[in-house]
């Protein structure tokens, strides 16, 4: 997953300000801080993503992104 392929699945599930709020405020307990400091240590996007979607309960059918290709297929 790009990072703007990461950038437009949070915008489209969360909402333009909340996934900005989310990549800024919120803790993730996986990956010891918030997405944004994980992405200035290196993780990758689509851990991130994956760690959000796990801990705000995205439903399995959407965790690939709205509007992005399922990577299943």
């Amino acid at each position: 997953m790009r990072l703007s392929e990461f950038q437009r699945a949070m915008q489209e599930e969360f909402g333009e300000v909340y996934a900005g709020v989310l990549m800024r405020d919120h803790w993730l307990s996986v990956l010891g801080g918030t997405a944004n400091e994980a992405l200035d240590r290196g993780v990758p996007a689509r851990e991130i993503w994956q760690a959000l979607c796990v801990e705000l309960q995205v439903p399995e059918e959407r965790r690939h992104g709205r509007g992005l290709i399922d990577p299943r297929d």
